[in-house]
Order: structure tokens, then C-alpha cells, then sequence
């Protein structure tokens, strides 16, 4: 196993791929350098002497400047690296060259995957039974539904679940209309078979406002509503209805679907400093072979592209398409200064332990979920994707909150790296993929999908295919690890709650 890794051939700094020791020395293009310090694994030491000010190096492209000046073979981070990030910037439309999609050759079956089509056009991954409270006043309510009706699981029905939420009523402005826009999509989703919308009564977001102004024009033959106040038993009459509705979402039945039906999410969290160079690379190879096959991802955490978003707006199909990414940007920036914050708060103390530095070095990692195709379109948040490939979506870092972002806007399965594992899990299927091997062997109840062999042999290629049939094998049911108990649904919230 190789010992360090250098990214890009304009890096001056190097990453460690295991633990290595002060004294070490290595020779590396064409000069020894030798280790000043030990360097723990994902952490970066410096391949040339840098100046007190000078740009520290890493994927190509700057994450931040040297606080003082730094040796070859020193250990970089947080102590003398200091970031690059200020306000709003200028950007200017300079397209990449057009990447080419892979020549996949796809046998006739892998251009399809088993799921369930739905009467709008759409297709779930799953045939669920879902309980979805417009306000949290009722969310023990939904639970205890969700408890008994647990005995309705088999046949073709997945699973009972209930998404509760504290959200629904003494909101305002923005935060009230995701709320909303939230319920609405995820009232609609694929995946479900059949879902009972849970009101009060007496709620700002109530079923009548839902009905009348976010669900008009949307497929609601899965869908009943029961209002608790209206109600002399609302469990026993909730039970009813998911009876009923277990017995038509019984009538649907796995299909070959095209795989231009599938929309990924694309999510890391508890980053490491290999997670950019294993995990985050090979979830980016299958979102480009997804989208050559006709599909759909969709790239979000917007606070973490930071640093990296020239990147993404060189990649924009359009120049319409290169200011919508400009303003998605910008707006974030504008959000964070409405509230007294820097925008570069970041990264999290977990990223900074396992040796992400500065929120660039994060961003830079971060986007190599989105692969090398072109972006096709940038989505609002809770707003449904329409445009087939690569998209972007406004919404934060929040593991939760981003990962219900996606769902919101249809992803029927969440891919979600990590250098340092967690349990949570979307509303959907939420593959946990490990950007290192020790991560994936130590938490196998979590990980599903071991990307740190790219350290160890695997090519890219070989792994980016890999996935994309694991993934294929999730959506024609395969349960992951967090299926198993877990599931989280976080709304965003920006402002004042009354």
C-alpha cells in the first residue's frame, strides 16, 4: 500500500494514506523529502518549503495560505494554514472543455433497475406505508399509528413509517413556506405506496392550505388525510386508513424502469482528509456513469462548495445555467451575513481531526461527488428535478437537513460518504460509503460500501462500476444498514418561530 498520495501535480502538499513517522524520508518528484513531523493518516505534510503567506496547494487549486513559514516535510494544518475565503465574488462564464460521457457498454439489463411506477410517471425504490404530521403537535399520534401498524409490513409493502417533525405552525416567511413546500413533496414521493397525511386541526400548514395551494396539481391517488380534531378515535380511525392503504399499495408490483427514472443524492458528512481522494472520487465516476445511462444526481451542501465553486460553474451547461449557480452561491453567502455569521465556519471539529484544514480544503473534497459531468440545472430548495443528469440544489450542510433536501426534490436513493461514520438515515435508502478501509471494518453495521480500497489496488473505474450495481441492487430492493431502525426527516429552518 502506497504510503502518501499527491492529488494533483500542482500540489506542494502531499496526504498521508496511513500513519507515518517523523524521520521518513521519500522521493518524490524527483526531491527527498523528509517527514518533520508524524502524520497522521489524511492529514497533509508539505512536499516544498512554503513562505509565510504563501498558497498552500491541494487538488490544483488553493485551500488556504501559510500563517508562517512551512518546511518540506512539515505537517500542515489548522495551526499554519489559515483560509482564502471572503464575500461575494465576481465570476466570469469560462466553460470547461466538454467532458465526454464513459463508454459504459451496459449489457440490455443493467439499463434498467426493478422498481414500482407510480401513476404520475414517477418510480419508487421502495413501496412503503408512510405517516406524514402537517404539525408536530401530533407526532406521538403518528407514532403510535406507525407501532400498530407495523403487522401490515410483507407481501410488496417495505415498510410503516412516520416522518416526525416539530415544524407546521408558529412559523414565518421562509421558514413556513419550506415547511410547506416540504410536506408537499414528500406527501408525493415515489417511494411511497400509500401515505396518510396526519393534521390537527388548527395549524398554519393544515391540510385545507396544503391541499389548496402545494399539493393542487400533484398525484394524491396514494394519498388519504385525517384530521385529529375532527376525529373520535384518531389512532383506531388512523389504522383504518393505513389498512386501506396497505391494500392498494399491495396491487403494485417491481418492473424493469429505465434507469432515466433514478435520481441519486449525493452526500458526505463526518468528512476525513481521505475522503476527497477515495469516497468522494468513486462516488463521482458513478454519478457520471449514471448520467451517460440517462439518470439523475443531484449535488447539494452549498456552504461546502465554497472554495470550489468556480469548479462547478466552469461545468455549467449554459450560460443561463452558469448564473443560476452564481446566484446560488452568492444568496448562501447573503444568508449567512443576514444572520452575523462568516462564511467560512467550517469545517466541523470531527473534519479538522481527521485532516481537512480550512473549508476550500473541504469544498474541494466535497465536490468531487459531482463527478466530471456538466451541470444541467440548479434546483430552490424543496423544488422537483426536471432535468435529466447532473443538478445542483440550495440547501446547507446540515447532514440531515441536506439529506432531506434531496428527497424533497425526488431522490429516491441518498449516497452519503464518510471518513468517521454515523448511523443517521434519510428518508430513503441511505448508502454509507467509507472513505477509509478501517472505517468500513470497525463500523460494518453502518458501512455499506468500502471505497478506501482505492488505496489498496481497486482503480477507479473498477470501484465507480462497482457502485453503480450496488446502487442498482438498492433500488430493486437490497435493504442498506441504516434501513434497519433508522430513519431522520429535518426540515430547513432560516428564521423566527413564534
Amino acid at each position: 500500500m502506497q504510503d502518501y498520495v499527491k492529488i494533483n501535480p500542482a500540489d506542494n502538499v502531499a496526504v498521508a494514506l496511513n500513519e507515518l513517522k517523523a524521520g521518513l524520508t521519500f522521493k518524490i518528484d524527483g526531491n527527498d523529502v523528509t517527514l518533520k513531523d508524524d502524520i497522521r493518516m489524511g492529514h497533509k505534510f508539505a512536499l516544498t518549503d512554503i513562505p509565510e503567506g504563501g498558497k498552500v496547494i491541494k487538488y490544483g487549486f488553493p485551500i488556504g495560505s501559510a500563517v508562517t513559514g512551512i518546511e518540506a516535510g512539515a505537517h500542515i494544518h489548522t495551526h499554519n494554514l489559515k483560509t482564502l475565503l471572503s464575500d461575494n465574488l465576481e465570476y466570469k462564464y469560462e466553460p470547461a472543455e466538454k467532458y465526454s460521457q464513459p463508454d459504459l457498454a451496459l449489457r440490455e439489463g443493467e439499463k434498467y433497475f426493478e422498481g414500482y411506477m407510480r401513476p404520475d410517471g414517477r418510480a419508487g425504490v421502495r413501496n412503503e406505508l408512510w405517516i406524514i404530521p402537517t404539525v408536530g403537535c401530533v407526532n406521538n399520534i403518528a407514532r403510535r399509528i406507525e407501532e400498530q401498524a407495523k403487522p401490515l409490513i410483507g407481501g410488496s409493502i417495505d415498510n410503516v413509517v412516520a416522518f416526525n417533525h416539530p415544524y407546521g405552525c408558529s412559523q414565518m416567511g421562509d421558514d413556513q413556506e419550506n415547511t410547506r413546500e416540504a410536506l408537499a413533496a414528500l406527501i408525493t414521493h415515489p417511494n411511497a405506496g400509500g401515505v396518510l397525511v396526519l393534521g390537527l386541526g388548527c395549524e398554519n400548514s393544515n391540510i385545507e392550505v396544503l391541499k389548496e395551494g402545494y399539493l393542487k396539481g400533484r398525484d394524491l391517488s396514494r394519498v388519504r388525510f385525517l384530521k385529529c380534531q375532527d376525529s373520535d378515535d384518531e389512532v383506531s380511525e388512523g389504522l383504518d386508513i393505513m389498512r386501506s392503504l396497505a391494500e392498494e399499495a399491495g396491487k403494485y408490483k417491481r418492473e424493469p424502469v429505465p434507469l432515466s427514472k433514478l435520481i441519486v443524492g449525493l452526500k458526505c458528512g463526518g468528512s476525513d482528509g481521505l475522503s476527497g481522494i477515495t469516497a468522494n472520487p468513486v462516488v463521482g465516476r458513478f454519478s457520471d456513469i449514471l448520467a451517460s445511462a440517462g439518470g439523475s444526481t443531484i449535488l447539494t451542501e452549498v456552504p461546502e462548495m465554497f472554495g470550489a465553486e468556480t469548479i462547478l460553474m466552469s461545468r455549467a451547461e449554459n450560460e443561463e445555467i452558469f448564473g443560476k449557480t452564481v446566484r446560488l452561491i452568492n444568496d448562501f453567502k447573503d444568508y449567512f451575513r443576514s444572520h452575523n455569521q462568516t462564511i467560512y465556519e467550517n469545517p466541523s471539529p470531527g473534519n479538522k481531526e481527521g485532516g481537512i484544514s480550512t473549508l476550500e480544503d473541504k469544498a474541494l473534497g466535497c465536490t468531487q461527488k459531482s463527478g466530471l459531468s456538466p451541470v444541467k440545472d440548479v434546483l430552490g430548495y424543496g423544488e422537483a428535478l426536471k432535468v435529466p443528469g447532473l443538478n445542483l440544489l440550495s440547501a446547507p450542510g446540515n447532514d440531515l437537513v441536506a439529506s432531506t433536501a434531496l428527497v424533497l426534490s425526488g431522490a429516491q436513493i441518498v449516497l452519503f460518504t464518510t471518513g468517521r461514520g454515523t448511523p443517521f438515515a434519510s428518508a430513503v435508502p441511505t448508502v454509507k460509503i467509507s472513505s477509509n478501509s478501517a472505517l468500513a471494518g470497525k463500523k460494518h453495521n453502518w458501512i455499506d460500501f468500502d471505497a478506501g480500497r482505492l488505496t489498496s489496488g481497486k482503480t477507479l473505474d473498477e470501484l465507480g462500476m462497482e457502485l453503480f450495481s450496488y446502487v442498482r441492487g438498492v433500488a430493486a430492493g437490497k435493504p442498506v444498514k441504516s434501513e434497519k431502525g433508522f430513519r431522520d426527516f429535518a426540515i430547513f429552518k432560516k428564521g423566527v418561530t413564534l
